[in-house]
């Protein structure tokens, strides 16, 4: 039996470009134009819409025409997520009921923004100001807790009454000041 080799051939591309076109570069402005989609596609998936729409409408008028349609995507997506997150009241009192759905949720900061919101409306809202009373002292800031309470007491005598039987001020409950504030007959 005769042996035969098998040679195989391999064809070597040469490195010659066709007259007229450059090697492929990796463009600055692309990978800066990249970075900054990233860094808004992040913000998005952190949930922060109103900085990722920001962040995409600010590059989109300078984004390569490739990522245009993307970002617009993106952007309408903000929107979207934007207009369904935000919630609108009838009233002063409907907020207020909202706001502490929201301190029972444990969600401090979105109900004190909301309590806030009321008395930048409305500033002889007493019960907001007794919301506020009960998100400090729930959240350990006694000094707060006793301005707040004092204020919606000044509007409102009730409040004194109402802070009495709160099971919210269980905390404030050996302070001196707070005692002098309720029982101020004592």
């Amino acid at each position: 039996m005769a042996q035969t080799k098998t040679v195989t051939a391999t064809t070597k591309r040469s490195g010659k470009i066709l007259e007229g076109t450059k090697p492929q570069t990796v463009d600055e402005t692309r990978a800066k134009a990249l970075a900054l989609y990233e860094s808004a596609v992040r913000l998005m998936q952190d949930g922060k819409y109103d900085k990722a729409h920001a962040a995409f409408d600010k590059m989109l008028a300078t984004s390569p025409g490739d990522l245009a349609d993307r970002i617009r995507m993106y952007i309408n997506a903000c929107l979207m997520k934007v207009q369904k997150g935000r919630v609108t009241f009838l009233s002063h009192e409907e907020q207020y009921d909202y706001a502490i759905s929201l301190l029972n949720s444990g969600k401090y900061d979105e109900a004190r923004e909301h309590l806030r919101e009321i008395l930048a409306e409305n500033n002889k809202a007493d019960y907001a100001f007794y919301g506020l009373a009960v998100l400090a002292s729930i959240s350990g800031d006694s000094h707060q807790c006793l301005e707040h309470l004092t204020e919606a007491i000044r509007q409102n005598p009730h409040n004194r009454i109402q802070a009495r039987a709160d099971s919210d001020f269980q905390d404030m409950a050996d302070d001196p000041r707070f005692t002098e504030l309720l029982y101020p007959e004592a």
